[in-house]
């Protein structure tokens, strides 16, 4: 039987839509990495006046529009000692193709469907791997239901903002799945592409396939906010 291989893809954006920052692990089911990659998409993360790295309007420490200089700080430390490098969208596209050739995976990543977006709007061509799920919809489906997660979110308050319609929702994104399996105390993601996607998405999907067929794991429902409200799940005691 052929070995199967996974390509978890993340995507850090600039402020109108394309990639800048670009992630790619092959593993498989095991976890044994057999490639991986941090890319810097130099048709956009070079021109920085007409690509900016997304930001806020707000004072966010992380996205806000004053962080950016820190950001940009970041990633030319990352070019600079290797961590980095930064190619063409025509130069990954035929890293794609060579990636599909040889390993043949199933395309994965938490929210593929903004990643695949993003990616069309960049011009990188995914078409390629038509083997694709949703990590995030598959991780939702698996712990939202589990009262060890829920206690888990419970005693670290990852609930998300109360709208002005009163609504509440509790968190599944992969920050929170990852902290869930690796242990609370484990760093925050840093929001860089190739980390985000070895260090934390890997690990959910390992679990997520453990002991569960392709056809469970990769046709789980989307995700729907109205599955997660705190009121649905969490009572007072």
């Amino acid at each position: 039987m052929a070995k199967k291989f996974f390509l978890i893809l993340d995507s850090e954006t600039t402020q109108d839509g394309k990639i800048a920052d670009l992630g790619l692990v092959v593993c498989d089911k095991q976890g044994n990495i057999h490639y991986d990659v941090g890319l810097m998409v130099g048709d956009f993360y070079l021109n920085r006046d007409k690509h900016p790295l997304f930001f806020t309007a707000d004072a966010d420490p992380l996205w806000g529009k004053r962080g950016l200089g820190k950001r940009y700080s970041k990633y030319d430390a990352m070019i600079a000692d290797g961590r980095r490098m930064v190619a063409s969208v025509a130069a990954i596209n035929r890293l794609l193709v060579k990636i599909c050739l040889k390993y043949n995976p199933t395309l994965t990543a938490y929210n593929l469907a903004f990643d695949a977006d993003k990616a069309a709007n960049s011009g990188i061509d995914l078409s390629i791997f038509t083997s694709r799920f949703c990590l995030w919809y598959a991780a939702a489906d698996k712990y939202i239901k589990r009262k060890d997660f829920r206690q888990f979110v419970l005693e670290n308050h990852f609930f998300g903002n109360r709208t002005k319609h009163g609504n509440m929702s509790f968190q599944t994104k992969a920050d929170v799945v990852a902290k869930f399996l690796l242990g609370s105390g484990f760093p925050d993601e840093p929001h860089t592409a190739l980390e985000d996607a070895r260090d934390y998405e890997l690990p959910i999907l390992l679990d997520v396939i453990k002991n569960r067929s392709p056809k469970e794991y990769m046709n789980c429902p989307a995700y729907n906010w109205k599955n997660v409200q705190v009121r649905d799940w969490f009572q007072p005691k």
